[in-house]
C-alpha cells in the first residue's frame, strides 16, 4: 500500500513569475519557512523568455536529491507546463500551480517582447498536479484556467476572489494556500513511475 510522502522528504522547487517573488510574497515566506524549499533563479526576472526559464527548471529538477514538488505562480506556471515534456519523471512527484497568467493575451508581447510562452501547451503534464485559480485574477480568466487544468490532467480549485495571489491582492502570507498545499501533499506518494517499455 502506498503511503503519503512527507514534505520533509521532498524537494520543493519554487518557480516565481514576472519580477520574482518579493519578500512579502507567499512564495518567499514558504522558502523561509520550509527547509526543503528553494527558488529556481532566473537571469532576467523582468523579461521572461520561455527557453531560458524552462532550462532553469529542468536543471533544478536534475540536481534534486529528493522527489520534487514544483510550485509555480503566474508565468511560473506556464514555465512548468512548457518544461513538462523535458522533465525527468523519476525525480518528479507533482506540481502545485497557482494563479496561472494568460500570456496568450496580446498585451503581454507588448509589455515584455517576444517571450515565447505562446501557444500554451494543451497536453497532459504526465504527473499529478493541482491548479488553483481566482475568480477576479486580472491576469487570467478563471474559465481559461479551468480549461488548461483539464487539458493538463491536473485537479482544479476555485479560490474565490483573491486577485492574483500576490501581496497587492492581500495575499502575502496566504494561509489558505498553505492549507491547500498541505492537503494536496497528503495525496502524494513519491516520484511518478515511468511506464514500462
Amino acid at each position: 500500500m502506498n503511503t503519503a510522502m512527507k514534505i520533509k522528504d521532498s524537494e520543493l522547487l519554487l518557480v516565481p513569475g514576472l519580477g520574482n517573488a518579493s519578500p512579502d510574497h507567499w512564495m518567499s515566506r514558504w522558502e523561509a519557512k520550509m527547509s526543503t524549499a528553494r527558488r529556481v533563479v532566473q537571469d532576467d526576472w523582468d523579461r521572461p523568455r520561455k527557453d531560458a526559464w524552462v532550462s532553469r527548471v529542468v536543471e533544478a529538477v536534475e540536481r534534486a536529491q529528493k522527489p520534487v514538488v514544483l510550485i509555480g505562480h503566474s508565468v511560473g506556471v506556464l514555465t512548468i507546463v512548457h518544461a513538462a515534456p523535458l522533465l525527468n519523471l523519476e525525480k518528479l512527484a507533482a506540481a502545485f500551480l497557482v494563479g496561472a497568467s494568460d500570456w496568450e493575451r496580446p498585451e503581454m508581447a507588448e509589455k515584455v517582447g517576444d517571450h515565447g510562452f505562446t501557444p500554451v501547451p494543451r497536453e497532459s503534464l504526465g504527473f499529478p498536479g493541482l491548479m488553483l485559480a481566482s475568480q477576479n485574477d486580472h491576469t487570467c480568466d478563471i474559465s481559461k484556467a479551468e480549461s488548461w487544468a483539464s487539458d493538463w490532467g491536473v485537479n482544479f480549485g476555485n479560490s474565490g476572489e483573491v486577485g492574483h495571489y500576490e501581496p497587492a491582492s492581500g495575499q502575502g502570507p496566504w494561509p489558505e494556500g498553505m492549507m491547500a498545499f498541505a492537503k494536496f501533499a497528503m495525496t502524494l506518494t513519491g516520484p511518478v513511475s515511468r511506464p514500462a517499455g
